[in-house]
């Protein structure tokens, strides 16, 4: 994506370098697609918000919470847009605090720095051990265990795709974007891997407590397992600063997914590939019914009134994953007809801002192993005595709608699977280029914005 994206910035890249490099069906497919991956993120987040806030109380039901969130993610996106890239990033730069703070406090807590002055160190590395057994026992087991978490893990991996949706709008991108994404695959990196390893450190995948929160839907360590850890360790006041700051990265990220779904799918009306009347706007620009029809889908949240936390959530996690694994391959087989059009069109690579390492090999396996585990992630319904329609439903829906779109659009509109020596490198290329030149970069206005700007890039 960066090697693309950085070649011609514009907005919702990836879905128009689908339709660009690919076929115009491709691109509305993927166009869906990304804003259906987008639209249940938000339900997601509405439940985990839910969750959060009955560790303290339990007074206001599911259903009430459920309301007021959407309730409020309506009228911010409806009369508050106007602050919302400011307060993105400031809320952005907490969710760094809180991560970087749980990884300090698990260094400081492991080495005995708690009211009980215990050094558990790797202690649940050796007991019950690092690999768990998952629906057989033995070898097969772990290796299910093991691809369990690595289901888990394409939830939870995104990044570039973020990134790219602002490319439009960035200033001097092509300076700016290839920072981003080298800033965005270390950080990434260095606080999943981070993140997963203190997990691992402050609670072991047996203690019952945990079990119990997961398959019951229990507050409190389904919200945080550090939380079960400070109140394991007597620590008081953190956990409810932990869980505070948690629902703020909680309802922050729903309200972000609000506006990017609606302006996909505004992005989608404006080309003609949905109907016209997503295209009206309000009196300040707002694309309103864009924002009600993703707010619509928010309501597959109160699936959690008649169903525990953690089923709805599992369900809403294998539909994500699916589109999120849906997304990437689409990105990846984008870019290796980008190449093939370089090739044919005698473009060089290293005439581009930016040259992606190992490719097209890196290209073709990421499609490869995305489109496996698209397929991979629903799994365990299919083994014995497993069966379940919505967890099938869930997992699976897309990789049937995905086709269903591409094929009804070039049925409709008969497309053109577009021919290396046919696909459009040098539109609006120019201008990017031109604008690249002329580009006078603004002083920042302090100091602190000046450290900020050099910090978060």
């Amino acid at each position: 994506m960066a090697e693309m994206v950085t070649y011609l910035p514009i907005s919702s890249p990836f879905i128009r370098f689908a339709g660009r490099y690919v076929d115009e069906a491709f691109g509305v497919a993927a166009g869906y697609n990304f804003f259906v991956f987008e639209a249940v993120l938000v339900p997601f987040e509405i439940v985990a918000c839910n969750v959060i806030i009955h560790y303290w109380s339990d007074v206001v039901p599911a259903g009430g919470i459920i309301a007021i969130i959407i309730v409020l993610y309506s009228l911010i996106n409806i009369f508050g847009v106007k602050w919302y890239g400011e307060s993105e990033f400031w809320l952005a730069l907490g969710k760094v605090i809180l991560i970087v703070g749980l990884i300090i406090y698990t260094f400081i807590t492991m080495l005995g720095g708690n009211p009980l002055h215990e050094r558990f160190g790797f202690r649940y590395w050796r007991d019950p051990g690092s690999f768990a057994e998952y629906y057989k026992t033995g070898s097969l087991g772990r290796f299910l265990g093991f691809l369990q978490c690595l289901i888990q893990a394409s939830f939870t991996i995104a990044g570039p795709d973020y990134v790219s949706m602002a490319a439009g709008e960035a200033e001097n991108p092509r300076v700016v974007l290839p920072k981003a994404y080298n800033q965005v695959f270390v950080r990434l990196t260095a606080f999943f891997v981070l993140g997963s390893l203190a997990v691992g450190i402050n609670v072991p995948y047996t203690d019952p407590e945990l079990a119990n929160a997961f398959s019951k839907g229990l507050p409190g360590a389904a919200a945080s397992p550090y939380v079960l850890a400070m109140t394991r360790l007597k620590i008081r006041v953190l956990p409810d600063i932990v869980n505070a700051m948690l629902l703020t990265a909680a309802f922050s990220a729903g309200n972000s997914y609000v506006y990017c779904a609606s302006r996909s799918l505004f992005g989608l009306a404006l080309e003609g590939k949905a109907p016209c009347f997503l295209t009206r706007c309000s009196k300040s620009g707002v694309p309103i019914y864009c924002v009600i029809a993703t707010l619509l889908i928010s309501l597959l949240s109160f699936l959690q009134v008649s169903n525990n936390a953690s089923v709805v959530l599992q369900w809403l996690v294998n539909l994500i994953t699916a589109s999120q694994l849906i997304n990437f391959s689409v990105m990846s087989y984008t870019f290796i007809c980008f190449m093939r059009a370089c090739n044919a069109q005698g473009i060089s690579r290293d005439s581009l801002p930016r040259k992606g390492w190992l490719q097209p090999y890196a290209a073709w396996y990421a499609l490869i192993g995305c489109f496996v585990m698209t397929f991979v992630g629903g799994y365990g319904v299919f083994l014995p005595g497993q069966w379940d329609i919505p967890t099938f439903l869930f997992s699976y829906t897309m990789i049937g709608v995905f086709p269903i779109l591409f094929v009804g659009w070039k049925v409709l509109k008969k497309t053109k699977w577009l021919k290396p020596e046919e696909v459009d490198l040098r539109g609006n290329v120019q201008e990017i280029e031109d604008y690249t030149r002329d580009f006078v970069e603004k002083p920042a206005g302090n100091v602190f914005i000046k450290y900020l700007d050099k910090t978060f890039g």
